[in-house]
């Protein structure tokens, strides 16, 4: 399934759960079984399984060997962190930046999910960093279900304030994983800051950035009305007649960008809205 068509399902759960298990088809994920806090699946009873985990009231019932399968909680904590500014309502093709980064937290959500992972969701919205699903013990299941809702119910709207963003949340007691989606377009060196503080030995970072093909190469041509989603602001403008400049300055934002974020535990992965979730997915996470 393309981008599109699985914007087009309009619900971001199904979407998860397909997105990561065509996903998963490509990966070799280290899926983690056994005697654990809760119930996923069954199987068949194999010799040099522990008898007791047999379910005799299914045996009795169906007259099969059947052993009850878990996933087993994991220390790992996993914080995700999704951009709310109004520039993540940027739309191309039909294809909207916002809904894309939505798709990428809630199928990582659902891996995380499969594996037991310890996973709270936070959203940047005019330069305040506020908790959508607190981490905290849980079911896993019941974790990803609340981050799915929290993200279907986000709106994005806002410019970054002057203020630099507070993250008491974000601890370093223990080793965690930091999922990050962003355009990270900045007016001075927001993004840059931000991402620098958090950077952390015990804190692993994994950073999306998510634009349009025309952010990157703007191969535009004629006269079109320019809105800043964030202030709305308008201005008209030949395309013609700045390609040379917006390239040349988004080609210095791209490299001052990538070596602010030579970081060690950082993974930086830059996807067009173009591009299958999927593979942006596994370039992530390959």
């Amino acid at each position: 399934m393309t981008t599109i068509d699985f914007l087009r399902l309009n619900d971001l759960h199904l979407v998860s759960k397909l997105m990561s298990e065509e996903l998963r088809l490509g990966l070799h994920t280290s899926r983690r079984t056994g005697v654990g806090a809760e119930f996923e699946q069954y199987r068949h009873y194999q010799p040099g399984d522990d008898p007791k985990r047999i379910d005799w009231k299914l045996l009795a019932r169906t007259e099969r060997h059947m052993v009850r399968e878990s996933t087993t909680e994991s220390n790992r904590k996993i914080r995700f962190l999704i951009d709310l500014s109004g520039s993540m309502n940027y739309t191309e093709n039909s294809v909207s930046r916002l809904n894309y980064a939505k798709i990428v937290l809630a199928s990582l959500a659902y891996l995380g999910f499969r594996q037991g992972d310890d996973m709270s969701l936070y959203g940047l919205q005019n330069g305040v960093v506020r908790p959508l699903v607190p981490s905290g013990r849980g079911q896993a299941s019941s974790r990803f279900q609340k981050i799915v809702v929290a993200l279907e119910q986000t709106e994005a709207a806002g410019e970054w304030s002057p203020s630099e963003p507070a993250l008491p949340a974000f601890g370093t007691k223990a080793n965690e994983m930091l999922i990050m989606v962003s355009d990270l377009l900045q007016v001075n060196e927001e993004w840059l800051s931000l991402v620098q503080s958090l950077a952390h030995p015990r804190r692993e970072i994994l950073l999306f950035q998510v634009l349009g093909d025309q952010e990157i190469d703007f191969t535009m041509t004629g006269f079109f009305r320019f809105q800043d989603l964030e202030t709305g602001r308008e201005v008209e403008l030949e395309a013609d007649a700045i390609r040379e400049t917006v390239q040349q300055q988004a080609a210095a934002y791209f490299e001052k960008l990538d070596e602010g974020l030579r970081i060690p535990h950082l993974r930086l992965v830059r996807a067009q809205l173009s591009e299958p979730i999927a593979l942006v997915l596994r370039r992530g996470l390959g």
